[in-house]
């Protein structure tokens, strides 16, 4: 029970690593706002998760929806413990391509960073208002292993996680100055198999292949899971880590430790 009287609130709860996340959190004992633009799938969530968690309506890029939740945090808890922003699109099933650098449809550009880094802006101002009153507190942004490397085919994507990951650090050190009570550290997930994998990996026995090419490429030899993330994002949350603020840590099976070719087996050799 790593958070035992918390207040968190997970962006982009309704699936993927955001559930999970928020699932993991409730399971050590937080009091969990499970938030998200899908009203449906969050509020089942929420349900699955019991008394510990309620839902509420968030769209991530709207600095009204974020003003408005926040006052709702404070008139319930009067605080805020933990944020993990997390609501994340990569624009591929929902807005117009292409999405390299040289024909990029500017609207989707637009979009993808108004979720992805807007989002995460807006959740970070609005949070620090609300942590001051917290006796220990910490923000979790999760940005990618995209922002950390050039995604040729989702340059929008990549840039917004790259911008994630430095915004993080100018909270973190923000924060250390004006001697908040904050922390601030950004996760950097990579090949987790969640729902943003679809539109890339097919279905039947093409999905299968897909999963397995992108496994042999991972020095773990194979994909994570939402849950990897959420220990990570659990360890980031809780005071065992209250010396650690403007930092990233990587999720990814050893994909960024170095090249992705392996070194022959004796079998190969």
């Amino acid at each position: 029970m790593r958070l035992t009287n918390k207040i968190a609130l997970v962006t982009g709860a309704a699936r993927g690593i955001g559930q999970a996340i928020a699932e993991e959190f409730a399971r050590q004992g937080a009091a969990v706002i499970v938030t998200d633009v899908d009203e449906q799938a969050g509020q089942q969530v929420a349900s699955d998760i019991g008394d510990s968690a309620q839902f509420l309506p968030l769209d991530v890029g709207s600095e009204d929806a974020w003003a408005a939740i926040s006052e709702r945090v404070r008139d319930d808890f009067g605080r805020l413990d933990i944020l993990v922003n997390n609501a994340g699109i990569t624009g591929f099933m929902s807005h117009p391509g292409p999405f390299d650098p040289e024909h990029f449809n500017l609207d989707s550009w637009h979009a993808v960073h108004r979720v992805n880094l807007d989002g995460v802006a807006l959740g970070c101002k609005y949070a620090i208002g609300l942590m001051k009153h917290s006796p220990a507190a910490s923000i979790v942004n999760i940005s990618s292993r995209s922002g950390m490397v050039g995604i040729p085919a989702a340059a929008a994507y990549a840039s917004s996680k790259a911008a994630v990951r430095n915004h993080t650090k100018s909270v973190a050190l923000y924060c250390a100055e004006k001697s908040y009570p904050i922390r601030c550290n950004s996760i950097h997930p990579g090949a987790i198999l969640t729902p943003i994998w679809e539109a890339m990996l097919g279905e039947g026995e093409a999905r299968q292949q897909a999963i397995a090419a992108i496994a042999a490429d991972i020095p773990l030899q194979h994909m994570g899971s939402p849950q990897d993330v959420a220990f990570a994002a659990v360890y980031l949350a809780c005071d065992e880590s209250k010396y650690v603020t403007g930092t990233e840590l990587t999720i990814d099976g050893g994909i960024l430790a170095g090249s992705s070719a392996r070194p022959p087996t004796s079998d190969e050799e």
